[in-house]
């Protein structure tokens, strides 16, 4: 420390120092002062150093005083090395840049840390296919003032009841477990398109970590063409198969009801009771031969996306025009297109100008029973995969629409 009334620094740095003109007396010139004061955090003696300001004042008052008030004064700070000019310390700027550098480490750190855990919890959160009790919404009438239509099988609208009483009989409501853990989901949708007979793409089709397959389409028999492995199995009650040994323990039930009957049936079937076959065009199995553990009821804004937003259909239909849906295929590409990273798709080609040709790649069935689907438009659906198939949204295994 100084003791007379001049002020020197430490390391010999001088401050720069000027003539006041009254009696040769000096003082400190403004832009250490300022220096000191952005730096007042590196100093012990903190509240001890006010605002440059201040400061000021306080030295011209010291100015006026004898030189030994002048020292008394500065001798907290003579550990600090002002620069020349009011220039900064070549230390302090290596400092600060460092520090500058460390935080930015530190912050990229920690953004790749969590950032795989943030995608992938909002992965299972935001998007679930499936309905939950929580996801049901009473509106009421009329349904003409909405946007589009809400009743089944693109909403809950005056089916609530029905669609509660289901959801009350199942398990769950989520995705399966082994599905959460997966930062990245590779899907394909298997289609029951006679394309598929001879591919032998059964192995590269079990690669997927998700395997859609749609209505009754068998596997047992057929491993060499479609594979064994089937993760969800869209159906609804008229293409359920009860055919027991296709069955498969690993296999989650993608519910798509169309009508109220198709609740009312599927919670009868859960309850083991005799069911009534008016409303169905089709004969329905007489049982189940999945466990309530392994059904989900896919949310209808799936199905809403799929003719909507994917299929352009008419939100209006004139009488007596009967209305038209998506396909399960098409509903299962809408549902793959919100869950998983990756949508491929296979046995989606059909040879409509082909009546004779075959239409699965089970069975004899022949192209031909393609027309008598009033209920779907399979044309627009064959511009829609093409579309898709453009775009690189989706990717066919087996060769062009």
């Amino acid at each position: 420390m100084p003791s007379g009334g001049d002020f020197a620094p430490s390391a010999g740095r001088a401050i720069k120092q000027q003539t006041c003109g009254n009696g040769g007396r000096k003082q400190i010139t403004e832009s250490c002062l300022a220096f000191l004061y952005r730096h007042r955090s590196s100093l012990t003696w903190l509240p001890l150093l006010p605002a440059p300001r201040v400061q000021m004042t306080q030295s011209r008052k010291i100015a006026g005083s004898t030189p030994l008030t002048c020292t008394m004064h500065l001798q907290y700070v003579t550990h600090i090395k002002c620069p020349v000019g009011g220039q900064r310390g070549l230390g302090s700027m290596k400092r600060r840049r460092c520090l500058k550098l460390l935080v930015l480490v530190l912050l990229l750190f920690f953004y790749y840390l969590f950032y795989d855990k943030m995608k992938a919890s909002g992965r299972s959160k935001h998007k679930n296919p499936f309905l939950c009790s929580s996801d049901i919404d009473y509106k009421r009438w009329p349904a003409n003032a909405m946007t589009v239509p809400e009743i089944l099988p693109f909403g809950t609208l005056s089916s609530e009841r029905y669609f509660q009483a289901v959801l009350s009989e199942l398990k769950s409501c989520d995705v399966p477990e082994k599905l959460k853990n997966l930062s990245c989901l590779n899907c394909i949708v298997v289609g029951n398109g006679g394309v598929l007979r001879n591919k032998t793409l059964g192995k590269k089709i079990d690669s997927y970590d998700v395997v859609i397959r749609l209505n009754s389409g068998p596997v047992i028999g057929y491993e060499d063409d479609v594979g064994n492995k089937t993760t969800f199995r869209f159906c609804y009650p008229e293409s359920l198969s009860s055919d027991r040994s296709q069955y498969d323990a690993d296999t989650t039930l993608v519910f798509v009801p169309f009508k109220a009957v198709d609740l009312r049936w599927l919670k009868e079937m859960l309850l083991k009771r005799r069911v009534s076959m008016r409303g169905f065009w089709k004969k329905t199995p007489k049982e189940l031969i999945y466990k309530n553990s392994q059904i989900r009821i896919l949310k209808p804004s799936i199905v809403q996306k799929a003719a909507f937003d994917l299929l352009n259909l008419s939100k209006v239909v004139p009488w007596p025009k009967p209305p038209q849906y998506p396909t399960t295929g098409i509903i299962a590409i809408s549902m793959a297109l919100t869950m998983c990273d990756k949508v491929h798709v296979a046995g989606f080609k059909y040879e409509v100008s082909s009546p004779n040709s075959t239409l699965h790649y089970y069975g004899n069935d022949t192209m031909s029973a393609m027309r008598k689907m009033v209920y779907h438009n399979v044309s627009a659906e064959q511009m829609l995969l093409k579309k898709l198939k453009s775009s690189s949204t989706i990717f066919d295994l087996t060769g062009k629409f």
